[in-house]
């Protein structure tokens, strides 16, 4: 399946956050994004804005560093938030149901090199780094999201 690639360059903090709305906009039940980047490139931030942008700017997301999956109720969906750095094997992730919130529920997953071969091969892919003088971001993708993704590729 071809991969379409764009890069943004975030110049600070509000513009992560607006990714993250942006993101929240077009996400759809059964959809994931694999949220890559080294240790403090924004990837929680990210998808705490993501999540925000769903719930309200009230809610409270707590990492999930330790607890390994945070889960959101959102109507008959859930937003599930994982940051795998902690995880000791990739069958952890088929315990902790996550796995199984890829089918039906919408997935952020920080250090998703973690599971393995257990990435859906439809997931959206943002790599966060950190430049001289901005945050890059790219997002790779296959054609189930280019109608969704034209924003970002027109913006790019």
């Amino acid at each position: 399946m071809a991969k379409t690639t764009t890069i943004l360059r975030l110049q600070s903090e509000s513009e992560t956050a607006q990714l993250g709305q942006t993101l929240a906009q077009i996400a759809e039940p059964g959809d994931c994004f694999l949220l890559r980047g080294q240790i403090g490139v924004g990837k929680s931030s990210l998808a705490r804005s993501f999540i925000r942008a769903i719930l309200g700017p009230d809610v409270e997301v707590p990492s999930p560093t330790f607890t390994l999956v945070q889960s959101y109720d959102y109507g008959d969906v859930e937003i599930w938030h994982a940051d795998l750095y902690r995880l000791g094997d990739p069958q952890e992730a088929v315990e902790l149901g996550l796995v199984d919130a890829f089918e039906d529920h919408i997935c952020l997953i920080e250090w998703p090199e973690l599971l393995g071969d257990m990435v859906p091969n439809t997931a959206l892919d943002i790599y966060l780094e950190i430049s001289d003088d901005a945050h890059l971001c790219t997002i790779t993708f296959d054609e189930t999201w280019a109608n969704r993704m034209r924003v970002f590729v027109e913006d790019a």
